[in-house]
């Protein structure tokens, strides 16, 4: 029986700015899917280097409700405030988990020394949904450091995975989640291979950040791709045509509707308009 999750596409990656701070590709949504839940959105911030600044750039205030961000730092760093009262840095390595649920306000910039001095950023945000019975949870926030990502050295010593979220083999990663997901940082020297073992009827995503990748000693996917694979099957094999970084996403889908309107992810257009509402009376909190 062959258990092979098969491969849908391999889609390129849309260039455009966020902010002032942040030069991204946008591999999700594209032209042929909306969203691969529970998967809502993919940025790649990619390699950019940023002359010394004395105010930081980024993205001011805004607001979420509705799903989870997951902010992943390659390169550089990071400084987050939010009106639930969290603050944190991200250095590269480190990974941010915000639960925006029932709603917050945040803002995403350059970290204050970092920005002083200047260098290169590289960054991926995900957008996670949550299913309705949580979209209205407190907001939660997780700030998981490079230091406590379990790490896994590939079976042929050539490659390493994080587990920051799920499961890889009987490594559980770093990170808490609603919605059940697996997120596997992935680095793979020249010629090196690693296998996936993923739950039957879920939804997977594999990024190239750089390097060139072969799935299933078939397809091919090169830097600034996603390649989008069947919900059958459970496996898939990863060969490193060259020195690669991918971003393995995998996750059971939400089998409800959606209905998003920028910042907002629910699941009636009646739940977004009550977003707006809410923000504008305030009732999200803002940030001193």
């Amino acid at each position: 029986m062959d258990t092979t999750k098969k491969l849908l596409l391999i889609g390129n990656s849309n260039p455009s700015q966020v902010g002032d701070g942040f030069f991204i590709r946008r591999a999700l949504p594209n032209r042929r899917y909306p969203n691969i839940s529970p998967f809502l959105m993919l940025d790649h911030a990619e390699p950019t280097y940023f002359e010394p600044s004395e105010k930081p750039k980024g993205v001011d205030a805004h607001p979420h409700r509705g799903f989870e961000t997951v902010t992943i730092v390659y390169d550089g760093a990071l400084e987050h405030r939010d009106s639930a009262g969290n603050y944190g840095k991200l250095f590269a390595g480190d990974v941010q988990w915000m639960t925006a649920a029932s709603g917050i306000v945040h803002e995403e910039k350059h970290e204050k020394e970092f920005s002083e001095k200047g260098g290169t950023l590289e960054m991926i945000q995900l957008w996670v949904n949550l299913p309705a019975k949580d979209k209205m949870s407190p907001p939660k926030y997780q700030d998981i450091r490079s230091a406590d990502i379990p790490t896994v050295k590939t079976p042929d010593g050539k490659g390493k995975v994080r587990v920051i979220a799920g499961n890889f083999g009987d490594i559980k990663g770093a990170a808490d989640t609603f919605t059940p997901v697996t997120i596997l940082d992935v680095h793979l020297q020249e010629g090196g291979e690693t296998n996936l073992h993923l739950e039957e009827n879920t939804n997977t995503i594999i990024y190239i950040l750089d390097g060139a990748a072969r799935f299933n000693e078939e397809e091919n996917a090169q830097t600034g791709t996603a390649a989008f694979f069947h919900a059958k099957g459970t496996d898939i094999h990863i060969k490193a045509e060259k020195d690669t970084k991918l971003l393995v996403l995998n996750g059971e889908p939400i089998n409800e509707p959606v209905a998003s309107y920028g910042p907002f992810v629910m699941n009636t257009q009646e739940e977004i308009v009550a977003a707006i509402h809410d923000f504008n009376a305030g009732k999200m909190g803002g940030i001193g």
